[in-house]
């Protein structure tokens, strides 16, 4: 298990650029499934998950070139099913989140899937129960395996069919769209995720020959083709990493640009920042913080205690709350966070509160934040990274403590971010990985 140590204190000043998008990743190599012919994937981040992902598809026959840094191009003209079987391959999906992404182009194209229940952050309960509902509106048929702990699922013809989702969930919409593009008849999904992830996989499977409508919406209209064909597709910046930057430039930032961030893609994170009152200038598509000596909390247009929430897109992602939390503390003013959509997410904060965060958590889902107006500074202390996201505002945190801080279990971050030490490093930090 490898750790960072992090001394704190150091400004960061300079330029970044954000890596490709790792939730997009995860989607658009699994769409590769659909198709014998090449397809092109550029921008692709150089992050444990997506690592992963791509030698799993090696293991099941996909012919995977790396033509430049970041740029792969994956054909899967020679699959083996029979290695879905194998205790290989189930355990390598216990480890990866996103393996679930598999199971939806495996069903459209070959007829059946075999999956085990996929692993990843531990931040509550992550249903599966979308995917399941999806698929098998479409005709598909599940059998769990409780003795090997795996999912059975098989589907001779997929067939088209309205359906209305209870929840919007991404990886949920991503894998009934690869299942729906190669139906028979026409598929509608209300209450689609419509987050740019997911607007960026219609666009690669659109290319590829699909006909999907509706695209931004969360009301999707796909009209089932026969076959599918090769494509070129770019990653989009990632959002995330954009905003755990801003968080870093507004902590410890002695002015710092964010390059080529994909503004229009950004939505609403930018406004969540300057509502705790961090300056951000955006110059064309690049993004300058200035050093925050101060920065305010905003209070709501009548008065009221300001509240930041986690929604489906267009609303505030939850991957940046503990970000946000993390920013919170130094602010002046207060704010109440609400983490609607895990119930675990907010428990890294016992960590914040032992570096002398002022912090109430109130139950799972809500935390107040007091900030400090930088009059107190965190101190460092010994941690461990939970998740990916609670892992990078532990290292925000650790930037800014007064002291050495160490964060253990740093394969965490690593599944999200790309060199993160390195690159901050670059920018002035000090931090050193330990084995």
């Amino acid at each position: 298990m490898a750790s960072f140590q992090i001394e704190g204190g150091h400004r960061l000043t300079g330029e970044i650029t954000p890596q490709g998008a790792k939730n997009e990743a995860l989607e658009v190599i699994c769409a590769t499934l659909l198709t014998a012919e090449p397809v092109s994937i550029s921008n692709v981040p150089d992050i444990l998950d997506v690592n992963n992902l791509i030698q799993l598809l090696r293991d099941i026959g996909v012919k995977v070139t790396q033509t430049a840094r970041g740029a792969f191009t994956f054909q899967a003209d020679s699959i083996n099913l029979d290695y879905l079987e194998t205790d290989e391959f189930l355990t390598r999906c216990t480890s990866l989140r996103g393996s679930i992404l598999l199971v939806g182009p495996l069903v459209a194209r070959f007829g059946r899937a075999v999956v085990a229940r996929p692993g990843g952050d531990k931040i509550g309960r992550r249903r599966l129960d979308t995917h399941f509902y999806g698929l098998s509106q479409l005709g598909a048929t599940f059998q769990y395996d409780d003795e090997r702990g795996l999912f059975r699922i098989e589907a001779p013809l997929l067939a088209g069919k309205y359906m209305l989702l209870d929840e919007a969930s991404i990886t949920g919409t991503a894998n009934i769209l690869m299942a729906a593009v190669r139906a028979e008849g026409t598929t509608t999904i209300y209450n689609a995720a419509c987050e740019p992830y997911i607007q960026q996989l219609c666009h690669l499977l659109n290319a590829m020959g699909a006909r999907i409508s509706g695209v931004a919406s969360n009301l999707l209209t796909i009209e089932g083709v026969k076959s599918l064909h090769g494509a070129t597709h770019t990653i989009l910046p990632d959002m995330i990493e954009v905003g755990s930057f801003i968080g870093m430039a507004a902590m410890v930032g002695g002015g710092l640009t964010i390059r080529d961030v994909g503004y229009d893609q950004l939505g609403i994170i930018p406004e969540s920042f300057r509502r705790i009152g961090v300056r951000i200038e955006r110059r064309g598509d690049d993004l300058f913080i200035p050093e925050q000596r101060h920065y305010c909390i905003e209070s709501f247009i009548d008065g009221s205690f300001m509240t930041l929430a986690d929604a489906p897109w267009p609303g505030l992602t939850p991957d940046l709350l503990s970000v946000l939390i993390v920013v919170a503390t130094q602010a002046r003013g207060s704010v109440l966070f609400h983490q609607k959509m895990f119930e675990s997410r907010l428990f890294f904060v016992d960590k914040l509160i032992e570096m002398g965060a002022q912090i109430i958590l109130c139950d799972p889902h809500r935390a107040v934040v007091v900030g400090h107006d930088r009059r107190i500074r965190l101190r460092a202390r010994r941690m461990v990274s939970p998740d990916i996201r609670a892992g990078i505002a532990l290292l925000i945190a650790a930037l800014s403590a007064e002291g050495t801080s160490r964060i253990d279990n740093v394969e965490q971050i690593d599944r999200g971010y790309e060199h993160i030490e390195t690159r901050l490093n670059a920018l002035g930090a000090r931090i050193t990985r330990l084995a």
